[in-house]
C-alpha cells in the first residue's frame, strides 16, 4: 500500500493546529479532584491462575463516579524490595483479557497493571467493566458519547479511570511511588499520554502509535475507524462541527502532550491507516520535554512495532528506572 500521510522530513517537522483550551488544567483538576471525593477502596483478590513464578491478582478500583474498574495486577513471586510500576491501558475495542497474555514486565522485575477499559472488552480481548453512564444520542462505538458536552463525554470517564488506578496501586508494600510509568498501544497510547499530562506521580510514558491525537486531522485523514464514527456523527448532525471540535480539545493527546515533562518513548508506524502518522508526531512534536524518542516502522499499519517494540520499551525503562545497567 502507499504511504497514507505525510512523509520525512514533512512528517518529523508537523505540528498540530489544536489550541489548549485556557481553562484545560483547570478542568482536570477539577474532574479528578470529584472522583476522588467519592472515594472508595480498592479490592485484591488472588487470581485463579496456573502461575506459578508470579502473583497475579484481581483488582477492583473506584474510578470516575466511584464506579468499579478492573484490572490484572501481576508481580514477581520472589522479589525484594520496592519494584517499579508499569500500568498499561489497552486499545480500542479490547479489555484486559487474561493473567497469562501479559508475563514480560513481572518477568523483567516490574509491577504490573493492565486496566479494563469501561465499556469495551469485546472486539478483540476480554474485559469486564461496564460504562454505567448513559449518553446524548450518538453512534455505535465510544467517540461520539457525550460528544457535545465536555463533562459528559466517554473519555472523560475512561481518563479518570486511569488516575484513579495509580491512587489504587501507589501505596501498596512492593510498589516504588518514585518509579511509576505508564504504556499503551493505540487507544492506550493515548490513554498513557493523557494520564501523564494529568498526574505528576508519573514519571516515564510508553505511549506506542497512539489514537485521540490531532483530532482536526485525524478525523478527516483516517481510513479506517475508530475516528470514522465522528465523521460519520458529523454527517448527520451537520451543524455540531465546531461544537463537536471544541469538546474534542479537552480530550487532545497533542494537549496533554504540552503539560509534561517527563522521559518520552513513542512509536510510530507510516503505513497506519487508523491512526495517521502526523498526528502521532503531532503528540511528539509538542511534548515539552525534552527527554523523548520516537521510534518509528516504515512499513507496519497500525500494528506498529509488535514485540519488536515491546522490547525497546523495556530495555528503554529499565535503563531510566534504573533495573539493569
Amino acid at each position: 500500500m502507499p504511504f497514507p500521510d505525510f512523509v520525512q522530513p514533512k512528517l518529523g517537522a508537523y505540528e498540530s493546529s489544536v489550541v489548549t483550551p485556557d481553562d484545560f488544567a483547570a478542568f482536570w483538576d477539577a474532574t479528578i479532584a470529584e472522583a476522588r471525593a467519592i472515594g472508595g477502596e480498592a479490592r485484591f483478590d488472588p487470581a485463579d491462575t496456573t502461575l506459578t513464578l508470579v502473583e497475579a491478582f484481581d483488582v477492583t478500583f473506584p474510578g470516575f463516579g466511584g464506579h468499579p474498574v478492573k484490572g490484572w495486577l501481576i508481580v514477581p513471586k520472589h522479589r525484594t524490595g520496592r519494584l517499579p510500576l508499569v500500568v498499561q491501558y489497552v486499545g480500542y475495542g479490547g479489555g484486559r483479557g487474561f493473567p497469562h497474555e501479559q508475563l514480560h514486565w513481572a518477568a523483567s522485575g516490574f509491577a504490573y497493571f493492565r486496566m479494563d477499559t469501561r465499556g469495551q472488552g469485546s472486539s478483540w480481548s476480554t474485559g469486564g467493566t461496564p460504562d454505567p453512564v448513559g449518553t446524548t444520542p450518538s453512534i455505535p462505538g465510544m467517540m461520539t458519547k457525550g460528544i457535545l458536552d465536555k463533562a459528559d463525554y466517554y473519555y472523560r470517564r475512561v481518563f479518570t479511570d486511569g488516575v484513579r488506578a495509580i491512587d489504587a496501586l501507589i501505596d501498596l508494600d512492593f510498589v516504588d511511588s518514585e518509579r511509576i510509568a505508564v504504556c499503551g498501544g493505540s487507544q492506550g497510547g493515548g490513554i498513557s499520554l493523557a494520564v501523564a499530562g494529568i498526574d505528576k506521580r508519573v514519571k516515564a510514558m510508553m505511549p506506542d502509535v497512539p489514537f485521540l491525537c490531532d483530532f482536526p486531522r485525524a478525523v478527516p485523514q483516517a481510513g479506517r475507524d475508530p475516528y470514522g464514527e465522528i465523521v460519520r456523527y458529523l454527517a448527520q448532525h451537520r451543524g455540531q462541527v465546531a461544537h463537536v471540535f471544541e469538546t474534542l480539545r479537552y480530550f487532545d493527546g497533542v494537549c496533554f502532550a504540552r503539560q509534561t515533562t517527563i522521559p518520552a518513548l513513542f512509536s510510530v508506524a507510516l503505513m497506519d491507516d487508523i491512526c495517521p502518522p502526523s498526528t502521532v508526531y503531532a503528540a511528539f512534536n509538542a511534548y515539552a520535554g525534552s527527554d523523548k524518542t520516537m521510534v518509528q516502522y516504515d512499513f507496519n499499519n497500525h500494528e506498529g512495532g509488535g514485540p519488536f517494540q515491546d522490547r525497546e520499551q523495556m530495555a528503554w525503562l529499565s535503563k531510566q528506572f534504573g533495573t539493569r545497567a
